[in-house]
């Protein structure tokens, strides 16, 4: 079942066209990943989802509904989490107050909020901590919590293993391998050992144009396709 479809979406910044005509389909469930060079257009697509910057109309649908026209929080009413690669926590706030503002009524569900301490101890460790004093990998983890706070049926992640330790990358890997069995992800992600390990399916993107599509596991196994796309060397 497909649960977001991208169909030849173009977005404008300005001046200048950065989608020339982005198209490719995210069923529901599991890890979907966005791969590409640096300036590809990654980000774009998921900010031009997000309804951040205005993609050209009836290019995007999520759950058979056109999302054209609408406002980021009305599609994050809709039943999608945002994560930007700035990770978007508020530094003067503490842990909790910052989950407190990702709540829909200002209460948490304490079975959700149990999930959280599970998949991410410090959120527990440093619930009274101001988000600034947290290290890059905690406030990662912060920004992940904030998305799952309440029920999504999709998260769109971008970048977020940039800068972390191999230790709390692998930790970060385990937590979005569980997430994904009740909320489908769509990733962008550089680190292409972490996303082949999460990944069912997978696009790349180049220039503002998705240019193959497939599984990650027979995109994992062609060595000389990736580095034709992506510059990888076996």
């Amino acid at each position: 079942m497909t649960l977001l479809s991208v169909k030849d979406m173009k977005t404008n910044i300005g001046q200048y066209s950065v989608l020339h005509g982005i198209s490719f389909d995210v069923p529901e469930g599991g890890v979907f990943v966005l791969l590409g060079r640096n300036g590809a257009g990654k980000t774009t697509t998921l900010r031009s989802i997000m309804g951040l910057w205005q993609p050209s109309a009836n290019s995007v649908s999520f759950q058979g509904q056109d999302l054209s026209g609408m406002g980021t929080a009305d599609i994050a009413r809709k039943g999608i989490a945002y994560v930007p690669e700035n990770m978007g926590i508020f530094g003067g706030l503490t842990v909790e107050e910052n989950l407190i503002l990702a709540t829909a009524k200002g209460t948490f569900d304490q079975k959700r909020l149990q999930r959280i301490y599970d998949l991410f101890p410090a959120i527990e460790k440093f619930w009274t901590k101001q988000a600034w004093s947290l290290s890059g990998g905690q406030k990662q983890m912060l920004a992940v919590a904030r998305a799952i706070i309440e029920p999504r049926a999709l998260i769109l992640i971008d970048e977020p293993t940039k800068g972390l330790a191999p230790s709390i990358v692998a930790a970060m890997g385990e937590a979005f391998r569980e997430i994904s069995q009740s909320t489908t992800i769509l990733l962008v992600e550089q680190n292409f050992n972490f996303a082949r390990s999460l990944g069912r399916d997978m696009a790349v993107i180049e220039d503002g144009r998705v240019v193959h599509t497939g599984s990650m596991a027979g995109f994992a196994a062609d060595t000389e396709l990736q580095g034709h796309l992506l510059g990888l060397s076996a």
